[in-house]
């Protein structure tokens, strides 16, 4: 599955890119690691697993106000 979110899309509320890069690198590395303990092979790229949760709000990006316009 080739997922391809538009980015005004994903920087709704105000997000910055800087946040969403750095939150996508984060799930993505959880969701790896959880995946290798369990023995699970990912057929899907982990950022790609991590940026479509965060597209369908399942995973929430907190950031401080003082970057959100980086």
């Amino acid at each position: 599955m080739k997922f391809n979110p538009s980015l005004q899309h994903v920087l709704k509320d105000h997000l910055s890119r800087y946040s969403l890069v750095i939150a996508t690198a984060k799930r993505a590395r959880e969701i790896s690691e959880s995946a290798e303990e369990e023995g699970i092979i990912l057929t899907e790229k982990p950022v790609s697993l991590a940026l479509q949760e965060i597209v369908d709000e399942k995973v929430k990006i907190i950031e401080p106000e003082e970057i959100r316009n980086i």
